[in-house]
């Protein structure tokens, strides 16, 4: 039988092409999916990867032989293929790595309406049935041959976001994006077309090589070319996207990052102002400064587990408006519960343009607290790391801690916290910290850093 558990990962499907899989195991999983998913039809989209249009069309032709219908987008973002599984109400495939180096390849799964796997449908079933049919041919299917209609969905989409977060009427901004040579080279025109923007395209060109810098805005460093044209052009705010542009990252007027955490307040505050009580999702690594603000203006904060699955569920459970992950994923009711860069970034030009501040005084209402960059730690036993460090966590800060055992431990005193979760794909241990001044910060990461060997991964 087949292994295909090193693709198989928490969330999605992702590893090397063709090393780890390749066509032939991309048509298993259509047909997979399609079994399972007893859809009449699916929706299909890919990325800029070079390895994307072939995977993709092996994934349809998978699917078309198991008696469903495919409808192929092509290009498109993450955020794009939500679209279309919400709107077309129906299940859906994405071809993407994200933020991944060029040699990778993976495979985003939803239900119709953009909704995650659960229950009986999950990634560990599909994972188990392409398995079986690798080792023995599947079961002749009693249903027709499936076709494929090809169907551009871009200007639908660019018509909904823009429908949805209106900046007409905003006063004139100079915007400069890095769209990191992936998807947002195709979104970023066809939703800010003709709106009051001068906007100043950096690597918009559609290259999954990724030939200027790796699509990963979370790494400070991939944000250096970004900061410098802002400076440069003396713009009134900067955004990146990821390689799959459901993701964004936004600097100020003066090049300074803005933490995903305050974008998270900003848009859950002026979500408030709309839908007035409404709940708001936020993860356990995101600023205590969300719920704060989601309380202040009336909303109710809900706190769960890092990872969208875990979102989207309590988005789901509880009927939210919104919901938002300090690495920087944006969920909206409005969106299908789904998270989408794009919509993000144009509440964060519609907050700029309907007032006559920069961008730092605005978002200085949003950032209450100090933090520092996620850090990673390469660990043979995390359990029993985890269980070293709550042992000594109590001399860490100068007060009384508590403890929470819900994604890995959090210690939490009166004047900061810290979170040290597994990675759900890697021997890492990811570690956020985030207190009342800097110097607590760097303190608190150092004494837990001396509980943590060898040194970072």
């Amino acid at each position: 039988m087949a292994d295909l558990s090193r693709i198989f990962k928490a969330y999605d499907v992702r590893g090397v092409v063709p090393d780890e899989w390749d066509d032939t195991v991309a048509e298993l999983l259509g047909a997979a999916f399609a079994e399972l998913t007893g859809a009449t039809c699916v929706v299909v989209g890919h990325d800029m990867r070079p390895t994307s249009p072939a995977l993709s069309r092996a994934f349809a032709r998978g699917a078309v032989s198991r008696g469903t219908d495919v409808v192929f987008i092509g290009l498109c973002s993450t955020d794009g293929l939500y679209f279309a599984s919400g709107s077309l109400c129906m299940p859906g495939a994405m071809f993407t790595a994200s933020h991944n180096p060029a040699r990778y390849n993976g495979v985003k799964f939803c239900l119709e309406e953009a909704a995650p796997l659960s229950g009986n449908l999950s990634l560990e079933t599909v994972r188990a049935l392409a398995e079986q049919w690798a080792e023995s041919e599947p079961p002749v299917s009693t249903r027709r041959l499936g076709t494929v209609v090809e169907r551009d969905v871009l200007s639908d989409y660019a018509d909904f976001l823009r429908a949805t977060v209106d900046l007409s009427g905003i006063r004139p901004l100079k915007v400069v994006v890095d769209a990191g040579n992936g998807m947002a080279g195709l979104t970023v025109p066809a939703v800010l077309q003709g709106l009051p923007l001068d906007v100043v395209p950096l690597y918009f060109e559609l290259d999954g090589t990724f030939p200027n810098h790796p699509a990963n805005p979370l790494d400070p460093k991939n944000l250096l070319d970004l900061v410098q044209r802002v400076r440069e052009e003396g713009a009134d705010l900067g955004v990146a996207f990821d390689g799959d542009a459901d993701r964004c990252f936004v600097v100020d007027e003066r090049g300074e990052a803005v933490p995903p955490s305050a974008l998270c307040a900003l848009i859950a505050d002026r979500t408030l102002r709309q839908s007035p009580g409404a709940t708001v999702i936020y993860n356990l690594i995101t600023s205590k400064a969300v719920p704060e603000i989601v309380a202040e203006a009336g909303g109710i904060p809900v706190r769960t587990r890092v990872g969208h699955s875990f979102v989207k569920a309590e988005m789901a459970r509880t009927g939210a408006a919104f919901g938002g992950e300090h690495s920087a994923h944006y969920y909206f009711r409005e969106f299908w519960n789904a998270d989408t860069g794009m919509l993000a970034a144009l509440h964060v030009l519609r907050a700029l343009g309907e007032q006559s501040e920069p961008l730092s005084a605005v978002m200085s209402r949003y950032s209450r607290y100090h933090a520092l960059d996620e850090t990673n730690y390469r660990v043979e036993d995390p359990a029993s790391v985890i269980a070293l460090v709550k042992e000594h966590a109590a001399g860490l800060f100068e007060d009384p801690v508590t403890f929470e055992e819900v994604d890995g431990l959090t210690v939490t005193s009166a004047h900061g916290w810290f979170n040290l979760r597994p990675s759900n794909t890697e021997p890492l241990l990811r570690l956020n910290v985030e207190a009342d001044t800097q110097e607590r910060c760097v303190r608190v990461r150092s004494a837990v850093e001396g509980l943590l060997l060898p040194h970072p991964a």
